[in-house]
């Protein structure tokens, strides 16, 4: 684990304790019906989303981050299929997905 020289402690200690705690948010959405959303999942896990993105370039923590992204971005294309809402194309932007125009 990374030790963090001079900077402010890390808030969990291992990707397995931030594992847990993103699967208690993946739960509660699941038993709410509550969409899945990065801000949601921050602030379950009562951080921020932009110490959220840190944690994705930490060793140790990087596979947890990208693979709780990579559930939420499913949602979000799910919900596209089913609603075509524009919401939801937007929000998928955000994980890097563009329009492409073909001539």
């Amino acid at each position: 684990m990374e030790n963090n020289k001079g900077g402010r402690p890390l808030k969990f200690k291992n990707a397995a304790e931030l594992g847990e705690k993103i699967e208690q948010y993946f739960s509660e959405c699941e038993k709410t019906g509550e969409p899945l959303t990065v801000t949601g999942l921050a602030l379950a896990l009562d951080t921020t989303r932009d110490v959220l993105m840190d944690y994705e370039g930490k060793d140790g923590f990087s596979n947890t981050i990208k693979k709780a992204k990579l559930r939420i971005e499913n949602a979000y294309e799910k919900r596209l299929i089913a609603r075509g809402n524009g919401g939801d194309i937007f929000a998928l932007k955000q994980f890097g997905w563009k329009d492409r125009t073909e001539q």
